[in-house]
């Protein structure tokens, strides 16, 4: 537990009101964990800050219980918490304000999806602290139904996804609108060099890095294994996974919106009680597979990794990476969502034959040697025609650790090949479900109009 909580101190020493230390204590706390216990005190004196911490140690409490301390009830508007998901804002809003029930400080959501005139009104009479993702909050903003006129914090939770390319217009654009004096507070599991100096160029040069993430970036109460599988046998192994050992509720990531959808699919056709969540699901449909999972009434929960960042379910047992993620940042924010505040999990990742040099670099980012899980009662399928006769030789999953084990990869690798000229390797990496298309699409893609070539 040292991994996690600062058993030398306590939230009554921390100095908050007793109003927020009752909602606290009601939650079931006593000793703060160990970036609660850094990065607190650093935002009660009004100084900018960077927190890095492992997922699942309570960055959020870490920022949200200052804000119920130092927020003034008679003021709307006035901390202003940014984040990359949906359910991640629904998330951070309801924890703050479950924390704060006892104080005259609410936190609002605003996210799309939702209707935007009720999200106004709440802003209107309880919006003391706007949760929110960038696109609603630019929207509202720019339609004069919320403004940055009294915003005297502003936090950006998930800050490396916050600052990739996908958001970091929308991010420059809210912080230079709030043109007055405040204080920045940034936070992460994951924070690279380039992330940090991009992120200080929005801070006041004294900001200040509190790390609590040194050493492995996965909490030790997370047991890490992987799996060797080839890409047609996936499906076929996940089943026999949830099937043998039964866990209590798992998350299964993928990679693509499509591969959610066959897994989540192909699980509910053999009897498992499992739904989909990904980015394409209208907004009701994923907030009642959340509700769902929260009231523990799901069983599997296949996901992309807009899940990644937004979920926080304390009986979240296993996460399995179905697909490992390209960004080993990645992989450390999946498999957070299970050993929740000191709770243990397990972490499986399925792992083919091309990515051992990938699961090298999941190793080096967390610290953590994943040891390799032997399922032998599971019998890996025929390899089907479209993978072709011929693959590279070696065991599935390998590490490329030897110049021999490279080069008869290579000499592999330029043997196989399909008729259009493709390696097997390709085709995988292209298709990890092994479902590859046998022709072209069709020329206009369902379009009315017709093409000049």
């Amino acid at each position: 537990m040292s991994d996690i909580f600062d058993t030398s101190s306590t939230f009554a020493s921390l100095g908050m009101k007793t109003e927020v230390l009752r909602g606290v204590e009601e939650a079931g706390f006593i000793h703060p964990t160990d970036i609660q216990a850094k990065l607190l005190p650093i935002i009660l004196t009004g100084r900018d800050v960077i927190g890095q911490a492992k997922t699942g140690t309570g960055k959020t409490a870490a920022f949200g219980l200052p804000l119920l301390h130092l927020c003034d009830p008679a003021v709307q508007m006035q901390a202003l918490i940014l984040v990359p998901t949906r359910e991640l804002a629904v998330q951070v809003a309801a924890e703050i304000n479950e924390l704060g029930k006892h104080t005259a400080i609410r936190a609002t959501c605003i996210i799309g999806g939702e209707s935007m005139q009720h999200q106004a009104r709440s802003l209107k009479n309880s919006g003391h602290i706007i949760v929110g993702t960038p696109g609603r909050v630019m929207d509202m903003e720019g339609r004069g139904q919320l403004h940055f006129h009294n915003v005297r914090w502003a936090v950006l939770d998930e800050v490396d996804r916050m600052l990739d390319i996908g958001f970091r217009d929308d991010i420059r654009r809210i912080l230079k609108s709030i043109d007055h004096e405040h204080q920045t507070i940034f936070c992460s599991a994951t924070i690279s060099g380039e992330i940090e100096r991009l992120a200080r160029s929005f801070m006041k040069p004294d900001a200040e890095k509190i790390t609590t993430a040194s050493g492995a970036l996965t909490v030790a109460l997370v047991d890490q294994k992987y799996l060797s599988v080839e890409p047609w046998d996936k499906r076929s192994l996940l089943l026999h996974l949830l099937r043998h050992e039964k866990p209590e509720t798992t998350i299964v990531f993928c990679r693509t919106k499509a591969t959610v959808h066959r897994v989540a699919t192909y699980l509910a056709d053999k009897g498992l009680n499992a739904h989909e969540i990904h980015g394409d699901l209208a907004q009701n449909k994923r907030v009642r597979v959340m509700e769902s999972m929260r009231a523990g009434k799901l069983d599997v929960l296949v996901a992309s990794d807009l899940a990644s960042r937004g979920i926080d379910v304390e009986h979240i047992t296993h996460v399995i990476n179905y697909d490992l993620p390209e960004d080993p940042d990645v992989y450390v924010h999946r498999i957070g969502r299970t050993a929740r505040a000191g709770r243990r999990g397990i972490a499986w990742a399925f792992v083919t034959s091309d990515q051992g040099t990938l699961l090298t670099e999941i190793e080096k980012l967390t610290g953590v040697e994943i040891e390799k899980m032997e399922y032998p009662d599971f019998k890996p399928g025929p390899v089907p025609a479209d993978a072709q006769v011929s693959r590279r030789p070696g065991p599935v999953g390998a590490r490329p650790d030897t110049a021999t084990a490279l080069a008869a990869a290579n000499n592999a690798r330029v043997a196989t090949t399909t008729m259009d000229g493709i390696s097997a390797e390709e085709l995988a990496r292209r298709f990890p479900d092994g479902v590859v298309p046998s022709a072209p699409p069709k020329r206009n893609i369902g379009s009315r109009f017709r093409s000049k070539r």
